[in-house]
């Protein structure tokens, strides 16, 4: 596991700032995954006429749950296929 940053990083969500610990080289990558999560916070709030910001976030949330259900629906879907084509080509090996 990296070492983490003392210092943290700082991100903008919800209009506000906030200070997160952050493993040395992963900075970039947790202020994306802010910017994403604000943008999503915000179109939510947009779409949806929504006041409340925890009930926003709380939506942001299932929607980002969501998509990673979906994404990890489709990555076993291609674990499978991609474990059936080693083994059609394991098969067709083996009759040489």
């Amino acid at each position: 596991m990296s070492p983490t940053n003392p210092k943290g990083i700082k991100v903008e969500i919800m209009g506000q700032q906030h200070q997160f610990a952050c493993p040395d080289g992963q900075e970039p990558a947790l202020n994306e995954a802010a910017q994403h999560l604000d943008k999503l916070f915000w179109d939510i709030k947009q779409r949806s006429g929504i006041r409340n910001n925890d009930r926003a976030l709380l939506m942001t949330a299932l929607n980002l749950s969501h998509e990673l259900a979906l994404a990890n629906q489709k990555l076993e879907k291609n674990q499978q296929d991609l474990n059936a084509l080693i083994s059609t080509l394991n098969n067709a090996l083996d009759k040489k």
